[in-house]
């Protein structure tokens, strides 16, 4: 099948587009030349704007597109956009359209389940107890006609017992996450009295590593599990902002040695 690499333009005649003789609200370029059409919030596109902005919101670990147009101020319309607009009136090319809808596929899976691929097929393989390392996988057991589990932390086929919550048997089995957090740099919250802290933090509730820029209040919003929490204690915003506000030192948690399991 021929990749379909799209003109890149609008169909003048396509009745169910809303064309605009507008600049365009993600990148204000208004060049008279350029047809522009009007996404369901209301703001103008042209599809290299539109796509070049979806692109970098999946580059990102974003799978859901909103609207970065600004209405009042520093205020961002942040409306969502369903994909299928999105599809449309970026003009996606075959090759274009299968990079979205695969990483998309990834991303939103990625929130509901513990998935990794396996060492041996490359299938992916979902940790039904996030309590235990030693995981089957279905396809290689049926495949080698004996089971085959592999470790969750140093992804090499299971030595030892099956129900170790460490590690497997290999002595070098380490949990590449934790490692992250052991050996990354400090960096320097400037916005909160320039208080040093770990880079890279574990996500007190679900475990996914987050890091912090540097700037703005102390607080982050993990983007799988959506709970924001305090980046200097580690406590939920709910109970450290009460007492020490978002932008106030608050005690400084010590660099993490475990990666916490989410419960849901």
């Amino acid at each position: 099948m021929q990749d379909n690499q799209g003109s890149g333009q609008y169909d003048v005649n396509d009745a169910t587009l809303k064309f605009v003789r507008r600049r365009d609200d993600i990148t204000l370029d208004d060049d008279p030349n350029i047809l522009r059409a009007e996404m369901s919030c209301g703001h103008a596109v042209s599809p290299e704007s539109l796509t070049a902005w979806c692109r970098s919101l999946l580059d990102q670990g974003q799978y859901k597109f909103s609207c970065p147009a600004i209405t009042h101020g520093t205020e961002k319309c942040n409306a969502e956009w369903p994909y299928l607009e999105v599809r449309k009136l970026a003009v996606l090319s075959d090759s274009e359209q299968a990079h979205f809808e695969e990483n998309m596929a990834l991303m939103a899976a990625s929130e509901y389940c513990e998935f990794k691929s396996c060492p041996s097929c490359g299938s992916y393989v979902e940790r039904e107890d996030l309590t235990n390392l030693c995981v089957k996988c279905t396809i290689c057991t049926s495949v080698k006609k004996k089971t085959y589990q592999f470790c969750w932390q140093c992804m090499r086929e299971w030595e030892g017992a099956a129900a170790n919550f460490l590690r497997c048997g290999y002595e070098d089995c380490v949990n590449p996450d934790v490692d992250k957090l052991t050996k990354c740099t400090d960096t320097r919250l400037s916005y909160v009295n320039n208080v040093e802290c770990p880079a890279i933090r574990a996500c007190p509730t679900c475990g996914l590593l987050l890091e912090h820029n540097g700037f703005a209040c102390k607080n982050l919003m993990c983007k799988r599990c959506k709970v924001e929490f305090c980046f200097l204690c580690l406590k939920l915003k709910s109970v450290c902002n009460p007492i020490h506000g978002p932008y106030t030192v608050c005690s400084v948690a010590p660099r993490q040695t475990e990666i916490p399991v989410w419960r849901r």
